[in-house]
């Protein structure tokens, strides 16, 4: 088609959403002139029709929370990563129908960057929290490298999904339950990286043995810094926050949306205003 495309990020609340201004700063800067892009709110239960009705100018979605596992359900084409993870953040529409892919993975691995991360091959990891962006983390970590991580979790006995997909990752797998504080410190102690996919009140309880972890990615953004953040800063740890994921998960996108390029200073740009 020709004219005008349009993209747009789906979620429930979204009104929060900085994706807006990353994509817009990317397609200005390749001369998109006439791309735009929106927040709809949408949640998981609408996504399919609210998809579905899209006219063919909307050539690609940015999908959050609720909406990621209705979104990989919902496509037609799943990339590997996107299943492996069982999450999808982002929808493309191709000719075979809309694909869904998880760049949420390329947030991981460029947080993990970072804070220095780099070379994790044979390496142990913790992911605290089991939940929905625990899994983009576990896979994130298994493409850097690890070869071991462990869950850390309040309640242990919701921890079977993030396993379920560590072990399909090919990692072997520890869950280990928050009250148990000095084996908690010893393996943060001991890991080579840690990501916290929890609200920062739910980290904050145990901000002082997670700090134990040198190198730490916090999905959190706001408010920044984070209990956990501090904790790390002050023990002389390396720490970055949900801003730098949501950086490296918009270059993939756009480059999906739009066959070209990211143009990542003119997007950290955009972020840092």
């Amino acid at each position: 088609m020709t004219g005008p495309r349009r993209a747009a990020v789906l979620g429930s609340p979204v009104s929060h959403s900085r994706s807006p201004d990353l994509h817009l700063a990317a397609y200005r800067a390749l001369g998109l002139t006439d791309w735009t892009y929106e927040r709809i709110e949408c949640t998981a239960e609408q996504l399919p029709g609210l998809v579905s009705a899209l006219d063919e100018s909307y050539i690609g979605l940015s999908v959050t929370m609720p909406g990621k596992h209705a979104a990989l359900e919902f496509a037609d084409v799943v990339t590997e990563r996107a299943r492996l993870a069982g999450s999808a953040n982002t929808l493309v529409r191709t000719d075979r129908g809309w694909r869904a892919d998880c760049t949420d993975i390329d947030g991981v691995l460029g947080a993990l960057g970072e804070v220095g991360a780099t070379d994790l091959r044979g390496a142990s990891a913790v992911v605290v929290g089991a939940g929905g962006t625990a899994a983009p983390a576990i896979v994130g970590l298994a493409e850097a490298g690890v070869s071991r991580v462990t869950i850390a979790v309040r309640n242990p006995d919701r921890a079977a999904g993030a396993v379920a997909v560590a072990e399909s990752a090919g990692l072997d797998a520890t869950v280990i339950d928050f009250g148990d504080r000095d084996r908690l410190r010893r393996v943060c102690a001991d890991s080579a990286a840690l990501i916290s996919t929890i609200p920062a009140d739910g980290a904050a309880p145990v901000a002082a043995e997670l700090a134990a972890a040198r190198r730490v990615v916090d999905v959190i953004y706001h408010p920044w810094p984070t209990p956990l953040a501090e904790a790390v800063s002050a023990a002389g740890g390396a720490v970055v926050g949900g801003l730098v994921m949501l950086l490296n998960q918009a270059y993939g996108q756009v480059e999906q949306f739009t066959g070209q390029p990211a143009p990542k200073a003119a997007m950290a740009a955009a972020l840092n205003d």
